[in-house]
């Protein structure tokens, strides 16, 4: 066998036939080989595809790598967000030590482009940055992903270090401090969270959304937020929604989050659009022919992580492939980029993680045989939209979601349906859930 390419292919081909077209295109045709050493083999997957093919389909891989290989080849999952995991933790432990884990330097107020959309919130975190504590305290920044919120938290934290290194800045997110708590409860060190929460000059907190409805947590950050903003220090938040459409979160946090200043961002106008593209392209020395910025902009409007990446894949072609840079080629870029050309996998994977986070529902109950009233809402949800945006028959469906009958299937869109139609607040967050799946 001449490439790992090679075997991997033979080993997919096994897996279609035995396993069917189906489950094939699902779960199987979405991962990737990462090594072979003649006796383990290292494949990559999301981490939702990950713990699939963990608890279902593992033993097939085997199966195929025997057949082709003619001996037991030992099988590793590896979830392919490993690194940025594993450097998210490192921030996390840099935090939790009383130290700031704002590590992406190029992430100020120096980098970030201002448009109409967002000068609000620039000038708001520019205000915090300069007065830690005395100007809005909270600052609550809200908008939908990859609109620039991210990078606003960095450069308040950087902007602060800046002018006192000695700053306490603890910088963390809200799935973070969920699981720092289960853990400080778990191993009853919860005196040492609250030393190094309670004490630090600045809490900044991304998706701050993702607390909501833990209890435990829920009451931790409440006596935090109360700690902190008593003694004059800085809080900061982000969130993808106002605290007001936050389901399930406490309303004592509710009030709390709005005892500052809001500040959302929308999406970025056209000249914003162009003005982004360009700062990209000029950071990577890149020389783009106006019509092709212009093409960008107007292809790609309400994601500024899709305008970035669609710089990015320019700046790649003409780097490797000494491509021409015009309109035909940034129209191959934007292509894979964007959602429709996705793996259907993919996406399935983004729908279920985006009613999960809006449900507060885990991700693996969604697709499991759970049936308590919340998790079966939020299930139903979730197959509806696949049925809306994809593709996918009702048989394909039921493979996503643990094998259920096609009448399941066939019910739970006709329930969403109708239930939507005569609730606008579900009609809201459907389409909340949508728009965030197609702008990732």
């Amino acid at each position: 066998m001449e490439s790992l390419k090679e075997m991997w292919a033979l080993v997919c081909e096994e897996l279609r036939a035995s396993c069917g077209d189906v489950i094939y295109s699902s779960w199987f045709k979405p991962l990737e080989i990462i090594s072979f050493d003649g006796a383990k083999a290292e494949i990559g997957a999301s981490e939702f595809v990950k713990r699939i093919i963990d608890q279902r389909f593992s033993d097939d891989i085997a199966q195929a790598f025997k057949k082709v290989m003619g001996f037991d080849v030992e099988i590793i999952i590896v979830d392919t967000n490993a690194v940025a995991k594993a450097q998210a933790a490192a921030a996390q432990a840099a935090a939790n030590a009383g130290g700031s884990s704002l590590s992406i330097e190029k992430n100020t107020f120096e980098t970030f482009v201002v448009g109409s959309s967002n000068k609000f919130a620039h000038a708001a975190a520019q205000a915090v940055a300069a007065t830690p504590g005395a100007a809005y305290n909270p600052l609550f920044i809200y908008g939908n992903s990859g609109l620039g919120k991210t990078h606003l938290l960095c450069a308040i934290g950087n902007e602060i270090k800046s002018k006192n290194p000695k700053a306490d800045i603890i910088f963390t997110r809200g799935e973070d401090f969920v699981s720092l708590i289960v853990d400080g409860i778990k191993e009853k060190s919860m005196k040492e969270i609250h030393k190094k929460y309670r004490n630090c000059d600045v809490l900044i907190v991304d998706d701050i959304q993702f607390i909501a409805g833990k209890e435990s947590t829920q009451e931790e950050f409440f006596h935090t937020f109360n700690t902190l903003t008593q003694d004059g220090k800085q809080i900061v938040l982000a969130s993808d929604r106002a605290p007001k459409d936050i389901e399930i979160l406490d309303e004592r946090l509710r009030n709390r989050f709005e005892w500052g200043l809001l500040a959302d961002i929308q999406p970025p106008d056209t000249e914003t659009r162009m003005a982004i593209i360009q700062r990209k392209a000029d950071t990577l020395g890149l020389e783009l022919p106006p019509d092709v910025v212009q093409f960008i902009a107007d292809k790609i409007k309400s994601n500024i992580r899709q305008l970035e990446g669609a710089v990015k894949k320019i700046n790649a072609l003409v780097n490797i492939e000494g491509a021409s840079i015009n309109i035909a080629m940034a129209q191959n870029a934007i292509r894979d980029i964007m959602t429709d050309s996705r793996p259907v996998s993919s996406i399935v994977s983004s729908i279920i993680s985006e009613t999960s986070r809006t449900f507060g529902v885990p991700q693996m109950d969604i697709i499991s045989k759970k049936k308590d009233a919340k998790t079966a809402r939020a299930r139903q949800v979730a197959i509806y939209i696949v049925r809306e945006i994809t593709d996918l028959t009702q048989k394909e469906i039921s493979e996503f979601f643990g094998g259920r009958d096609r009448t399941t299937i066939l019910y739970s869109v006709e329930t969403v349906a109708k239930d939507a139609a005569n609730d606008s607040s579900l009609k809201k967050t459907i389409e909340k859930i949508i728009k965030n799946v197609q702008e990732q």
